[in-house]
């Protein structure tokens, strides 16, 4: 009997038992559809963190003193640390204060709370693209001049319209010259800003605002962004050296970030797959269950196939490959459930929200969905087939 004929065959009995096939599928299509839509939506949200992060240069990195330590004066950062790193640290090429206030601003009748903060120049930027005018450049930091750059955000919640450069911000006491106005900076729908409403040169900030006191955390611009991990450990060793004692200090980057959120994400899709599962589990054993009734059911055709000169071989591999026909069809129809479901998800709320469009995982869905069915099959399909193969030629004939 050539293998094709036993799928036929094996086909044509689940056919012959629609509902009792369909019922006994349903545990493992509702676990491997589940498995798989939640992989989809994994991938579908690492392309959102790549999104929001999208427009933070990966040539910077923040270093703070850690708020843990009991010495935090100590090791509080100042404007000079920072003027000295720049020719006492390798690769950094500058840095400057960072963080911002929250303060109220108002351009002609319209009054608005946004956070404001400092830029050394446009090296520090982000990518964001520019809407109007420019960025805040070396002469502007180099002069403290009073001009600013508005974000996205910024321009929509002061209800500006067409190019404002060369107008005037008021914030606080104080008013600032519109140079340049930013693209979008958020991902999609989502209201996250990498960029402060309102950025003004670092060294005006300074002055106006920080006015000498100790900086909470700076941002520090490389000129070799792969040498990043080597760049913060001289950085924070520099500052221990500076400041004597006992101090510490973490650093943050956009690749750290990226690592800590898809670490989160890949967590929670490791606990939630754990859960679907469960019902790969429960499906198993109701494809046992059948398997082994229909062993019962077809007790005497087993007895003629072997009276008949069928081996042990031929009646194991003829009732293995009806657990394979059931499982394979189950998780079939899962992977494409799980697909369309995680896709149906990422196209409605997580590409508009990240504005990237990730590529559907195809390769590990369909090796999960294989892996499933190839374990069901041998964990709860070989016993029935082996049942069925070891059964008594006489002793079947005799079954009523």
């Amino acid at each position: 009997m050539r293998l094709t004929q036993y799928f036929t065959e094996a086909f044509g009995i689940l056919a012959a038992n629609r509902i009792r096939t369909i019922l006994t599928a349903l545990g493992l299509v509702i676990g491997v559809a589940a498995v798989i839509a939640i992989q989809v939506l994994g991938a579908g949200m690492a392309g959102a963190v790549s999104g929001i992060l999208g427009a933070v240069s990966d040539r910077t990195f923040v270093v703070l003193p850690n708020t843990r330590q009991t010495d935090f004066i100590r090791a509080s950062i100042r404007l000079s640390d920072l003027q000295r790193a720049k020719d006492n640290v390798p690769n950094v090429i500058d840095a400057m204060p960072a963080g911002g206030q929250s303060l109220r601003a108002s351009y002609g009748h319209t009054r608005r709370r946004i956070s404001l903060g400092g830029v050394a120049d446009e090296r520090f930027a982000t990518a964001t693209p520019i809407r109007y005018g420019r960025k805040i450049g070396l002469d502007d930091v180099a002069g403290a001049r009073h001009v600013c750059v508005l974000s996205d955000r910024a321009y929509t919640k002061l209800g500006i319209e067409g190019d404002p450069t060369g107008t005037s911000l008021r914030v606080g006491d104080k008013r600032y010259v519109i140079i340049g106005v930013l693209g979008t900076d958020k991902a999609g729908i989502l209201p996250i800003s990498v960029n402060q409403d309102v950025t003004i040169p670092y060294t005006t900030y300074e002055t106006e605002y920080a006015r000498g006191h100790a900086i909470v955390f700076a941002r520090v611009l490389m000129d070799d962004p792969s040498k990043v991990d080597r760049t913060e450990q001289d950085m924070t060793d520099w500052l221990k050296r500076i400041k004597g004692g006992r101090v510490e200090y973490q650093t943050f980057d956009r690749k750290s970030f990226t690592k800590a959120v898809d670490g989160i994400f890949s967590a929670i899709t490791v606990v939630v797959a754990l859960i679907g599962a469960v019902s790969l589990v429960v499906a198993g054993i109701g494809i046992l269950n059948i398997m082994l009734v229909s062993v019962a059911e077809r007790t005497r055709e087993i007895g003629l196939r072997k009276a008949i000169g069928a081996t042990r071989f031929q009646v194991l591999l003829q009732f293995f490959i009806e657990a394979l026909a059931l499982s394979g069809f189950g998780c079939l129809i899962g992977l494409l459930i799980g697909v369309a479901l995680g896709g149906l998800v990422n196209g409605l709320a997580i590409v508009k929200i990240s504005g990237v469009v990730p590529p559907i995982p195809w390769l590990r869905s369909i090796a999960i969905a294989t892996g499933f069915a190839t374990v069901v099959t041998l964990a709860f399909g070989t016993y029935p087939a082996w049942r069925a193969a070891t059964l008594d030629p006489i002793e079947a004939l005799r079954y009523e």
